[in-house]
């Protein structure tokens, strides 16, 4: 189980990857801009896409902060 309060799901049929943060889909993200825009409306405004990337608090499944489109 994890142990990330957020997660990034793999790419759908369209690229697009589902973002869950606490037990709350907060969207599907088409870029590493997204998903940081999505956290940043959750609360993390000081974070950027560096933050995003690198952070333990992020389980990235089916492929990492690099992996989007089909």
């Amino acid at each position: 189980m994890s142990e990330a309060p957020v997660i990034v799901y793999p790419p759908d049929e369209d690229g697009g990857r589902r973002v869950r943060a606490d037990g709350k889909i907060l969207g599907r993200a088409y870029s590493l801009r997204d998903v940081t825009a999505f956290l940043q409306e959750a609360g993390l405004q000081g974070w950027d896409e560096l933050d995003v990337a690198g952070s333990s608090l992020i389980e990235w499944r089916g492929g990492g902060p690099d992996a989007w489109g089909r």
